[in-house]
């Protein structure tokens, strides 16, 4: 079985100083543990908020060879909120369905999803995936799209995802 390599990026002002603990982080490993079979190995990070290094860390990770790089914080409307800028402008490719199907699931639970600026998109052979800041939301917005998440992985050139059917489905077209 492949092994799966992650990149995990939190991008927080106050968590990258040390003021308060990266749960999101965090969060992203532990749905990430519970989903894959494969052994997962994770490339953490967490940074400021500034464009820049937003956009320095997701292409260090993707020349890593990270299959996917998720990111939480920093979606939002707010003026430092500018991880959905630095996707856009490392992307070759963006998957706006991800971004238009986790604020669907999230406007379920709370009015203001409709403030969100989730997104994915393709650098090289990684998928990069803009999540929200909350562990709560985390969690229902990766039940939302990590269906399509294995396959996007197998048409970009990644390794084999595995996924543990007892606690996700994912689809991949017959062949």
């Amino acid at each position: 079985m492949d092994k799966i390599k992650v990149g995990v990026v939190t991008t927080s002002d106050r968590a990258s100083a040390g003021i308060y603990e990266d749960i999101s982080g965090k969060a992203i490993m532990d749905t990430f543990n519970d989903y894959l079979l494969n052994e997962v190995e994770y490339i953490y990070r967490c940074i400021p908020d500034e464009q820049t290094i937003i956009e320095y860390t997701l292409r260090e990770l993707s020349d890593e060879k990270c299959d996917i790089i998720v990111t939480t914080g920093g979606t939002g409307p707010a003026q430092r909120d500018v991880t959905t800028e630095a996707t856009e402008a490392v992307c070759t490719k963006l998957l706006p369905g991800f971004g238009e199907q986790m604020r669907a699931v999230s406007l379920q639970y709370v009015p203001t999803a409709i403030l969100s600026r989730q997104t994915a998109g393709i650098f090289q052979e990684s998928l990069i995936v803009n999540l929200p800041g909350k562990p709560k939301s985390i969690k229902e917005c990766l039940d939302a799209v990590f269906g399509a998440i294995p396959y996007c992985i197998d048409l970009i050139g990644g390794n084999y995802m595995e996924a543990n059917e007892e606690v996700i489905k994912v689809f991949r077209p017959k062949r």
